[in-house]
């Protein structure tokens, strides 16, 4: 599960080091002592206030220029108002005047204002519980799921498991460069498959620190990183918690063409292991030649009372929390033979672990609340377009294109790619994906409308061309050790390759499976 851009403000990074590997802290500033600092402060506050309400105010007249200066022959004026309400969210996404947890509750807020009004451009028959289908979303299935992943998340965060089996694993690896490196990917990419991508690259590359600092050939130590954060972003591709596209896929798909979490796997994980290999190979060669120990200090890279927040954890919690996540992976992988829905699997972790006092009060505080609203704006976009006829006025004007619909997904596919390398990954599939549904939908109904959605999601993973394109980029940046340049060149590649292989993957599966 990946969290967003915003989530990585600091662009601070400290200068590298050839014993010990760093990342940024937050800046700790001294109380301001006079007048001028205060009003030193507060004017530059005031300047960024004033310039993300111009960008605040650009981008609405920019919406409603667009939605509404053209003459949009057969756009009814619910749809027209719907445009609008995309067109203001997307903009504000890209430009990032505001949150973007922020944005996802104006967009809800404005579908119900204008959309769900009794009377209104698209409530004609004055129905007084219209405006409650742009809520519904936040109790939909897919939100109970990554509700469900962010409980096991953090109970395996807070009792120190992750960083207790991250450590062991890496210490079977020896010290043969490449095998260090597969190791440390692979572990990576498994882990991001459950755990939030942001946090198990930070975990690794934390884990992975003497050994950097004592690389000697920094083309090597740049190769590490860059594979440990790839592998991040890849492993996300995997489930369908693995990032939020993913289950904004599944959620918007849930009517036409359900998709439960083994089905997931079966369209993810092989062109997501494919990627993997391919970039291990591939970084393999830059770290062929380094020496490096895993250990430095008399530090274990297994040893979990170096975790501060797991310090004085039971063990008892530590050993609840994996049979926990592996009872629940179980159900998940095997819902088709119990027949118990994804999201309902989901409530196990969530009651298990909250009777047990793994989870407290405080971590429920801390969980990613911001992803959670994102999602759930998403979704509710998703019922907007659908609601207003907004999806089939664009699905009637692409199929007049006469595109073939492997080319036209493959388009939705490459949009979704870019997008994401310069915005949230979930604002983009927010935007495109309910578009790309119904595309599909006019093409060939609703096996069409997955094979245009899944491969825009798993795209919207493959992102990784810049170090604010993901978050596991950002850290990577943080380290001091990787320049920008570094990510464009394999972050192209992998997603050159990745938007077609995901497109016809999807649709030999979806023939061979309906």
């Amino acid at each position: 599960m990946t969290a967003e851009k915003n989530d990585h403000d600091n662009d601070e990074s400290p200068s590298s080091n050839s014993h010990r590997f760093s990342f940024p802290l937050p800046l700790l500033t001294s109380r301001a002592d006079t007048r001028a600092e205060y009003r030193r402060i507060l004017g530059h506050l005031e300047f960024h206030s004033g310039y993300a309400l111009l960008k605040f105010l650009g981008c609405l007249i920019a919406a409603a220029a667009l939605a509404f200066l053209p003459a949009y022959e057969g756009l009814d004026p619910a749809a027209q108002w719907t445009l609008s309400i995309i067109l203001f969210c997307g903009l504000l996404w890209m430009t990032e005047a505001i949150p973007a947890f922020a944005v996802a509750l104006l967009a809800i807020g404005l579908q119900i204002l204008i959309l769900g009004q009794p009377g209104g451009v698209m409530n004609k028959s004055a129905d007084p519980a219209a405006w409650q289908k742009f809520v519904m979303p936040w109790a939909s299935p897919s939100m109970w799921l990554f509700f469900g992943g962010f409980i096991l998340a953090k109970a395996a965060s807070r009792t120190g498991l992750d960083h207790f089996l991250a450590g062991n694993i890496l210490r079977l690896a020896g010290s043969k460069p490449e095998t260090v490196l597969l190791v440390a990917m692979s572990t990576t990419f498994v882990f991001s498959m459950f755990l939030s991508n942001t946090a198990t690259a930070a975990m690794m590359l934390a884990i992975l620190g003497p050994m950097l600092g004592n690389m000697k050939a920094v083309g090597a130590a740049r190769a590490m990183i860059i594979g440990v954060a790839f592998s991040a972003n890849l492993g996300g591709m995997g489930t369908i918690i693995g990032t939020p596209p993913n289950a904004i896929a599944s959620g918007l798909l849930g009517q036409v063409y359900p998709v439960d979490f083994l089905k997931w796997m079966l369209f993810g994980l092989p062109p997501a292991l494919l990627l993997l290999a391919g970039l291990w190979w591939a970084l393999s060669k830059r770290v062929s030649l380094a020496s490096f120990e895993l250990q430095d200090n008399g530090s274990s890279a297994g040893d979990s009372t170096a975790m501060p927040d797991s310090e004085h954890t039971p063990r008892w919690q530590r050993w609840t929390v994996l049979a926990v996540f592996t009872a629940t992976i179980i159900l998940w992988l095997s819902g088709s033979w119990h027949g118990m829905p994804t999201a309902v699997v989901s409530f196990i972790p969530i009651v298990a672990l909250s009777i047990t006092g793994v989870i407290r009060a405080q971590d429920i505080r801390t969980l990613d609340w911001d992803i959670l609203i994102l999602l759930a704006g998403g979704l509710s976009l998703g019922v907007g377009v659908l609601e207003s006829g907004l999806a089939e006025w664009i699905a009637g004007n692409l199929t007049a294109l006469e595109v073939a619909p492997w080319a036209m997904g493959m388009i939705f596919g490459f949009l979704t790619l870019i997008l994401s390398n310069f915005m949230s990954n979930t604002a983009a599939s927010n935007i495109l994906i309910p578009i790309g549904i119904a595309a599909g939908s006019a093409s060939g109904g609703s096996v069409e409308s997955a094979a245009f959605a899944i491969p825009m999601a798993l795209s919207a993973s493959a992102a990784m061309c810049l170090p604010i394109s993901t978050p596991p980029n950002a850290i990577a940046y943080a380290s001091g050790k990787i320049r920008s340049k570094d990510f464009l060149v394999p972050g192209l590649i992998v997603g050159l390759i990745a938007c077609p292989l995901v497109t016809v993957w999807s649709r030999l599966l979806l023939s061979w499976i309906g």
